[in-house]
């Protein structure tokens, strides 16, 4: 079996406040790629965008605006595989994730929420780059897997609307952490040209979460991988449907697993056994979706 992305655990951090200023580290340097060129004006209506995660123009490009536009799309945006387990081929081009996102009003995995999230930053005005991760649970796969975004202000962020329930908050990368990521903390561990996201349970040890490095990525890069997970037998992308999203900005959270559904509040989770039947039902209340 390979991951499947964590959906919620017993128990959770509740939201923690400002952190103080951490000592800079460098972060591996970057190996650019040759841009794709300017998002097409056609297919990334921004003020749709920006409508269907509850927020409206002007959004400058700023650090508190990064970290509420991460919120809301992780609210509005569910993280769901319902086309890969139904079997409906799904792509990486920014034409096809921005459509489906706006036009369709569905949501997606990393490949799909992840490369539309970048294109709208990058219409916003943000410097963002796409980034190829191995993720770093149970079997590690062959090739990465996962897509997650650099985006560069004042100082370099991690930022990711598509890996389950994780960090809430730009994450500072140039600093080792402890980082607040509005669940729980989160670091980097820095290794010549890779560095690997963790977070710190309550027993203090880091869990490493996924490994990047320095190369900026095309949405075409990502196609070998977004095959791979479509296509091999027996991956729980294609075994198991889910749905997840932040409720309210998070750090609370619903998740819809196959017999139940699950909600985090106030840092503590409850789950309900669910039937077959439920599935549709549920699906449509708490994601506004449709198998």
């Amino acid at each position: 079996m390979l991951w499947l992305p964590y959906l919620g655990a017993t128990t959770s951090h509740s939201q923690r406040g400002p952190e103080g200023r951490d000592q800079p580290l460098k972060e591996p340097t970057a190996r650019r790629v040759s841009s794709s060129g300017p998002i097409p004006e056609g297919f990334l209506n921004v003020d749709a965008y920006l409508s269907r995660i509850g927020l409206s123009a002007p959004v400058e490009p700023n650090l508190a605006n990064l970290e509420r536009l991460q919120r809301a799309h992780l609210t509005h945006i569910p993280f769901e595989n319902l086309d890969v387990y139904a079997g409906r081929t799904v792509r990486t081009d920014d034409d096809w994730t921005v459509r489906k996102v706006t036009e369709r009003g569905r949501g997606g995995w990393c490949f799909e929420l992840n490369g539309a999230f970048a294109a709208l930053l990058a219409r916003l005005g943000y410097d963002v780059e796409r980034r190829a991760a191995t993720v770093l649970y149970g079997s590690v796969s062959r090739i990465p897997t996962h897509l997650t975004l650099r985006v560069t202000l004042d100082r370099p962020y991690l930022v990711d609307v598509g890996f389950g329930d994780s960090f809430i908050r730009p994450l500072p990368l140039d600093s080792e952490g402890p980082h607040d990521g509005g669940t729980t903390r989160f670091g980097f561990r820095f290794d010549g040209e890779t560095t690997t996201l963790v977070s710190y349970e309550d027993d203090g040890n880091p869990k490493p979460h996924f490994r990047f490095d320095g190369t900026a990525r095309r949405p075409s890069d990502f196609e070998e991988a977004s095959s791979y997970l479509q296509t091999t037998p027996g991956l729980q992308w294609t075994e198991s449907r889910f749905a997840t999203r932040l409720l309210d900005g998070g750090p609370d959270r619903v998740t819809l697993l196959s017999d139940r559904i699950k909600f985090r509040r106030d840092g503590v989770w409850s789950e309900h056994p669910i039937t077959r039947s439920d599935w549709d039902r549920l699906l449509a209340e708490w994601f506004g979706l449709t198998p």
